[in-house]
């Protein structure tokens, strides 16, 4: 049996997977969720998209008592905006339980607005290993409480050089804790992790079946250099090209190519660490609600990036190695739609290529390209364009007073209203871009919840 209701949670949790539309349980739940609820130590692997956010997030849910106001669960994210979907998943199973805070604490955001937040004890703390040391150093973040300490994608924390942070944090909160250690991968890094911070784990490795993994076509494509970026622009002009992520290795290469894109009328912006978070957080933004048709990016940045329907993926560059490049076509063929990764190679990639053979234990399916003859600049913009509020959860604003707005005064049908996405201090909304000037004047000439605030287009 897999239901959810054979397992002893409190009864506000079975509400909230009910309310969620949780079912049955997917298979990385069912096998680490009763050692998890026995207070068992737990090393999992398990790929993105496997449910592993909720069986952590129950797990430490459970333990939890609202009545204790100290730390209780710490989970330890590799960039931000992993930490904040985790966020946002644990609040929604703890939407029953009464009084519980939640604090995201990450690096690149001002330091002043969460010592202001951490006056007083939050129950469960989701955030990157070099803030939340910083936090424990200081001492306004208090981790003698911890009863639970989660490694979210531990082996993407290792590529990015947490070892010693996690080290230095482990050493910090209290020394009888629970640790849960989540994995896609199980190098040598994270066996060295689990021998040094767990206690006698239980090793749970989830394969998804075959039937039911995301049907992902792979193309291997050899290029000269000199024409990369007219293989690359004669891929997105076609039909999967609407909503496209591209890898490249290096930060500088994400500028060159989104520069050469956005010349050639793509609807292009970059993403990689040398960006400014609030920058890297509006990217994102307009990517997730298609205002922008091509995402580039570097592997760090786009981590944690979790869009359902995106169907290509395209490495610029041979990843360098076979880790990185399963992860890469990961982002494509999720939630049961149909995907494409392609990889570009050129003659100097192939070992990086070879090696990725060796280990898939397969001939890779290369296809030849016919590049067409350079073309003169083609307008492929994005379906959507994405307006600024300048107000967010801080002015009790939420998503449906501006969707009330657009569709009251504004005159917008619900159809020409996308995505909504409401933070402390900003909101976002994505509209049709045929109606995105109509919008924006009538917002600005109305009120929303009866006040007037700043509105702008972005990009």
């Amino acid at each position: 049996m897999t239901a959810f209701s054979t397992l002893p949670l409190k009864p506000a949790l079975l509400a909230s997977i009910d309310t969620l539309g949780y079912g049955e349980m997917t298979p990385v739940q069912a096998q680490s969720l009763p050692p998890m609820l026995d207070g068992r130590d737990v090393i999992v692997q398990a790929q993105t998209g496997s449910g592993k956010t909720v069986a952590f997030g129950l797990g430490l849910l459970q333990a939890l008592n609202v009545e204790t106001i100290r730390l209780q669960a710490l989970v330890l994210c590799p960039t931000r905006e992993l930490a904040d979907q985790v966020s946002k998943v644990i609040r929604k199973l703890a939407a029953n339980i009464p009084n519980v805070k939640l604090l995201t604490l990450c690096g690149g955001m001002p330091l002043g607005p969460q010592l202001a937040s951490l006056t007083h004890d939050p129950h469960i703390v989701v955030g990157t290993p070099g803030r939340i040391q910083e936090h424990l150093k200081r001492g306004s973040l208090h981790g003698g409480g911890i009863q639970v300490l989660v490694l979210d994608e531990a082996d993407r924390m290792l590529d990015m050089g947490f070892s010693d942070a996690i080290d230095d944090i482990v050493g910090r909160i209290a020394k009888h804790h629970q640790t849960l250690l989540f994995s896609a991968t199980y190098p040598e890094g994270i066996r060295d992790a689990s021998r040094r911070l767990q206690r006698d784990p239980v090793e749970i490795t989830v394969e998804a079946p075959a039937d039911s993994r995301p049907a992902i076509e792979q193309q291997f494509i050899e290029v000269d250099p000199a024409r990369k970026v007219d293989a690359l622009a004669q891929l997105l002009a076609g039909e999967r090209g609407q909503h496209a992520l591209v890898f490249c290795n290096m930060r500088r290469d994400v500028d060159a190519v989104t520069e050469e894109l956005d010349r050639r009328g793509f609807s292009a912006l970059a993403l990689h660490g040398d960006m400014e978070q609030r920058d890297r957080d509006e990217v994102l933004v307009q990517f997730a609600n298609r205002s922008c048709a091509v995402l580039v990016a570097t592997d760090v940045a786009a981590r944690g990036l979790d869009i359902a329907a995106l169907p290509l993926v395209v490495s610029y560059d041979v990843a360098h190695d076979p880790d990185t490049h399963t992860h890469r076509i990961g982002r494509t063929g999720r939630a049961g739609q149909a995907g494409l990764a392609i990889t570009l190679c050129t003659p100097r990639e192939k070992p990086k290529a070879e090696n990725i053979e060796q280990v898939l234990g397969a001939p890779l399916p290369w296809r030849p390209l016919k590049l067409a003859p350079p073309r003169g600049k083609t307008l492929n913009l994005a379906p959507m364009k994405t307006l600024v509020i300048d107000a967010g959860r801080q002015d009790k604003l939420r998503p449906g007073d501006i969707l009330g707005a657009l569709t009251g005064d504004a005159g917008l049908k619900a159809d020409d209203v996308g995505k909504i996405d409401v933070f402390a201090t900003r909101a976002y909304v994505a509209v049709h871009r045929g109606v995105a000037n109509k919008a924006l004047e009538r917002l600005r000439a109305g009120k929303i919840k009866g006040r007037n605030f700043r509105i702008r287009t972005l990009g």
